[in-house]
């Protein structure tokens, strides 16, 4: 069958999860569906992603929580969405021999916050700022460099997101210990941001891992540029919701990447693409 639709899927640096998520994302959905081929593309991360969605100079692309929320609030926005795909909570790796118990503890220290232009980046900084915890924050190029900074200590902590998240495998098998913001900064931080919400981090997500974390986060998003074709987004949502089984037993994180979630995270019925609309309805599930 000739192929109707090839689009571009903006991801983020090598070595975070959006590069894996993504990669995953567009090998089930391409087996889904001969009339679309979705090539992932490395970016800068949320950030960036939404600058190149909304210029339409890519076609889909992964964005971060807070970000995405941002985005999708502006009154003129063109952005629609596609699928939710995960929830973010927000967590700290520090050694598991370091003294810090809580995120206080990293006051005026040097923290691995992630690549400037990831959203995960930008939690940590709604994360720190929020509870006026002054670190030193370290900024990346590529997320990659993180685990090697952390293990030769010109970092104490590093901060990240959600199940899966590459640096935390490799560093949670070495021993590393995680660390998650109180009940009371919890209540602190929601009080402040109206855009994030109570999530948390299941137990058994990484190696070691073995009580439940509550954090702060919010939904990530595959977004579609104002340009994408209805009958585009149609095809994504079908082949999406047919992927999703075998897109879970790929990729963990990846269980949350539901139409079902998609409905309930949207913020507005109104900002899920009318494609999309349109196939959730002959589905029946909306």
């Amino acid at each position: 069958m000739d192929l109707i639709f090839a689009l571009v899927l903006g991801t983020a640096t090598p070595g975070g999860g959006f590069p894996l998520y993504g990669d995953a994302f567009a090998a089930m959905v391409n087996a889904q569906e001969p009339k679309l081929r979705i090539e992932p593309r490395n970016t800068k991360g949320s950030t960036e992603n939404v600058a190149l969605l909304e210029a339409n100079q890519v076609d889909l692309a992964l964005v971060l929580g807070e970000i995405a929320s941002a985005a999708l609030a502006k009154p003129d926005t063109g952005l629609r969405i596609i699928t939710a795909m995960y929830a973010s909570p927000g967590v700290l790796m520090v050694k598991g021999d370091s003294p810090y118990r809580s995120l206080a503890d990293l006051r005026g220290k040097p923290v691995v916050l992630g690549a400037s232009a990831s959203g995960i980046t930008q939690l940590g900084r709604t994360v720190f700022s929020s509870l006026d915890i002054d670190i030193k924050p370290i900024l990346l190029d590529k997320v990659a460099d993180g685990p090697a900074m952390f293990t030769d200590g010109r970092a104490e902590a590093v901060w990240g997101a959600g199940v899966g998240w590459p640096a935390f495998v490799a560093l949670a098998k070495s021993g590393g210990r995680f660390i998650g913001p109180s009940d009371a900064d919890i209540q602190t931080i929601l009080k402040k941001n109206a855009s994030l919400q109570r999530v948390t981090l299941p137990a058994k997500s990484y190696p070691g891992q073995d009580g439940a974390i509550p954090s702060v986060g919010s939904w990530s998003y595959v977004l579609a540029k104002p340009a994408l074709p209805e009958a585009a987004a149609y095809l994504l949502a079908r082949a999406i919701h047919r992927a999703e089984s075998p897109l879970a037993a790929r990729l963990e994180q990846a269980r949350e990447t539901t139409m079902a979630n998609t409905i309930a995270a949207a913020p507005r019925s109104e900002l899920i693409h009318p494609g999309v609309r349109r196939y959730l309805a002959e589905a029946g599930l909306r």
